[in-house]
């Protein structure tokens, strides 16, 4: 089993930016799976996402979901705190890739919705496309979700392949 860290320069712990193969693995998939607690206990929810950095170089996810959910209530607390998972279905366990990570979320507006929008609809152009679901989900809230940590698991590149990142 290998596992990488990356440096200062390289975007590991205490870097910025995360490295290369983890940006990449962030952009090749779609969906996220969060982990949250709330007064019920932990549940787990899946969104679309589009990968895309925020203004100090680190890593953000941003998605499209109504702070009504079960889930937006329970991100929308102050502090709040989730776990998530980013993989393809249907891997082979030789080649099974993915991400695992630990952030925190927030609602966007004004210019950061502005700027966390345009990332969401050039990963999805079918939403500009679509004047019902654009402005549908224009009425809804986009999150960012700003990772802190990031492991990703690549069995294609030895079996426990694992490289991390740290804010």
């Amino acid at each position: 089993m290998e596992e990488t860290h990356g440096g200062e320069g390289a975007g590991g712990t205490g870097g910025a930016g995360a490295p290369a193969a983890i940006r990449a693995a962030l952009e090749g998939h779609t969906t996220v799976t969060l982990a949250y607690a709330d007064e019920d206990g932990p549940q787990a929810c899946a969104v679309l996402y589009a990968a895309g950095t925020a203004a100090d170089g680190a890593p953000a996810l941003y998605f499209v979901t109504a702070e009504t959910t079960r889930h937006g209530r329970a991100l929308g607390r102050p502090g709040a705190r989730v776990a998530f998972t980013v993989q393809r279905d249907g891997q082979e366990w030789s080649a099974l890739t993915g991400l695992q990570g630990r952030g925190g979320c927030r609602p966007l507006s004004g210019a950061e919705r502005a700027a966390g929008w345009r990332v969401y609809t050039d990963r999805f152009p079918f939403v500009e496309g679509s004047e019902r679901l654009r402005a549908a989900l224009e009425r809804t809230a986009l999150w960012e979700l700003r990772p802190d940590w990031l492991r990703l698991i690549d069995n294609g590149r030895g079996f426990g392949h694992k490289e991390e990142w740290q804010a």
